[in-house]
């Protein structure tokens, strides 16, 4: 009987015993369907696991949680070995953050990612390759979406079989989700970001939209928005390199193309990522961003293994100029903090456009078989080279003046969250405070009529500004320095006419709502005597009497204008409790 119990010690101690080389098949469900499928969420990260326990390369973190409950994971590549956060943090080397499955039916990504650390970590001139570099990977991102998998939601989706579905688990996309953080995915991400401090970042996506001969597309951050150096070296020279070592693996690239319900002939905009997109959060931080985006219509197998291609050539790339890359970088802060202004909103430059030579096929409008109307058909027996317009230069419509620091009243609790979230910094007023501040009340806006990730959106905001007033600060008030990494992200978010700011997203609402306010027939007398012993303001009320023929049929709207005027409205009405120290 203790023989036997020896025994079956010894078989459960060999169970147990740390997987080998030649013990686990690393190979992927992607490969052995032929490029048809992609695997579950759980046989990725156990796929990683596995990785992790084999190779010493390959360390596995869990970092926050998510909206499903479970964590984000963290796949790390290291020549040197094992890696924990602190070294991490502190590590010297190039930079690299793949974000996967954000849209879990966009399942491109985590395939190629998958082959690409695989391949790396066995193969020891590719090991030694990029020795110099920290690869970090987001298996999965969307784990709601991923669990919620089926095979019919992506329906102009040429495969895999199975996939996950676009919302996560409270149907939140989360490629809008960046700036306003309403998900556990997002804070997490901003963990993962920020303890990573990539110097690339990339993002890997399915498209939508027309049709052309492109199995995969590009979308780098806009360069203009970017700015200075940084804006200059991603648009003259990471570009067109990327295109070009692509160019030498025989795959054809073409900036996304962002066109829909036409046809690309007459050119298109370069589409502009707001920080509410993944790659407009991380040029906040002067990380230098890349969206990938396969064509929906091609095969699977072609688009994952032009993916793998694209981050084999976005990895050489940014080993090659690691150097002048953290050079920008640094630099970057100083460059915007010399020039004293900032931008704040864009438009496309339609006079400056960059010439394409496109890859399309001919398409027109034919009429529908299933409809009484017509219908859009790309013919691909009659493909095409063409000249076409790429608008991808924009120019500022909106510029504020940096100040020396912003003061947030105490008691948005969401936005301190959020800086919190974002290593800004600030410190707390330890007593009452008497400063002269820019004072800021909304002017104008519009909301969206619709719900739009759980908001009513506001754009078209304009602010009215005074300046030089004497506000007494409270005890425990926020006082936010812009001469801080962070300054991108402090600026989009506090200027409420950005069009990602707090105020679009309705943080602060609150500010758009009265809380005092009258009775007509009572406030007649009181706006007679005002009016009486105010001469000046009375005369403004009968000029505008004069020249605004639909304020002069409007009584209620002329009591209020003169209620606007007295005391008794109340000054915390659509003022903003950001103020600006200069």
């Amino acid at each position: 009987m203790k023989k036997l119990f020896l025994l079956l010690l010894i078989i459960a101690v060999a169970c147990k015993q740390k997987p080998t080389k030649k013990s686990v098949d690393f190979t992927t469900l992607f490969e052995t369907s032929n490029g048809t499928e992609t695997p579950k969420y759980d046989e990725v990260i156990s796929f990683y696991k596995d990785l992790a326990e084999v190779y010493s390369e390959i360390s596995l973190f869990e970092i926050g949680s998510t909206d499903i409950g479970k964590p984000l994971h963290l796949i790390v590549f290291n020549t040197e070995g094992k890696t924990n956060i602190e070294e991490l943090k502190n590590s010297s080397k190039n930079r690299i953050l793949i974000n996967n499955g954000i849209h879990p039916g966009e399942s491109d990504g985590i395939d190629a990612s998958m082959l690409l650390l695989r391949g790396i970590v066995q193969n020891d001139s590719l090991k030694n390759k990029y020795k110099n570099s920290l690869i970090c990977i987001i298996p999965v991102y969307n784990i709601g979406g991923a669990l919620n998998r089926n095979s019919h939601t992506r329906a102009n989706q040429n495969g895999p079989k199975e996939y996950g579905f676009r919302g996560n688990a409270r149907n939140y996309d989360l490629n809008r989700d960046f700036i306003k953080q309403d998900t556990k995915n997002a804070a997490a991400f901003a963990k993962i970001f920020h303890t990573v401090n990539p110097d690339v970042f990339i993002d890997n996506h399915v498209s939508n939209g027309a049709d052309y001969q492109y199995a995969i597309t590009h979308l780098f951050t806009q360069h203009n928005k970017l700015g200075g150096n940084l804006g200059e070296f991603i648009e003259t020279k990471m570009r067109p390199e990327i295109e070009q070592s692509l160019a030498q693996k025989d795959i054809i690239i073409t900036p996304y193309v962002n066109v829909w319900g036409t046809t690309p002939e007459d050119g298109w905009s370069q589409f502009f990522d707001s920080p509410r997109y993944s790659t407009g959060y991380t040029t906040l931080f002067n990380t230098l961003g890349l969206m990938v985006e396969t064509h929906m219509l091609k095969p699977y197998k072609i688009r994952v293994e032009q993916t793998y291609e694209l981050l084999f050539s976005t990895l050489d790339f940014s080993e090659e100029n690691s150097s002048k890359i953290k050079d920008l970088r640094k630099n970057a802060l100083e460059e915007i903090i010399n020039k004293k202004t900032y931008s704040v909103a864009f438009k496309v430059d339609s006079d400056n456009p960059s010439i394409l030579e496109f890859k399309g096929y001919d398409g027109t409008f034919i009429d529908s078989k299933v409809t009484n109307g017509k219908r859009l058909f790309y013919d691909r027996s009659e493909p095409y080279d063409k000249k076409v317009s790429y608008y991808n230069n924009f120019v500022s419509t909106k510029e504020i003046i940096i100040p020396k620091a912003y003061i947030l009243q105490q008691g948005w609790h969401n936005v301190v969250e959020r800086l919190q979230n974002n290593k800004i910094e600030f410190t707390h007023f330890k007593k009452d405070t008497i400063l002269t501040v820019e004072v800021q009340h909304i002017k104008e806006f519009d909301t969206q009529k619709m719900a739009y990730e759980g908001h009513y959106l506001h754009f078209n905001t304009e602010v009215f500004r005074t300046k030089n007033q004497q506000v007494k600060f409270s005890k425990g008030d926020i006082y936010i320095p812009t001469n801080q990494t962070g300054i991108r992200y402090i600026i989009e978010t506090l200027e409420a006419e950005a069009p990602d700011s707090f105020f679009n997203w309705n943080f602060f609402d609150t500010i758009l709502q009265q809380k005092e306010g009258y009775s007509s027939y009572v406030f007649e007398d009181i706006a007679e005597d005002f009016l009486d012993n105010n001469l000046p303001i009375k005369q403004e009320f009968l000029e505008k009497l004069k020249v605004e023929e639909d304020f002069a049929k409007n009584p209620q709207a002329q009591l209020y204008w003169i209620y606007k005027k007295t005391l008794h409205y109340e000054k915390a009405h659509k003022k903003l409790p950001v103020y600006k120290l200069y």
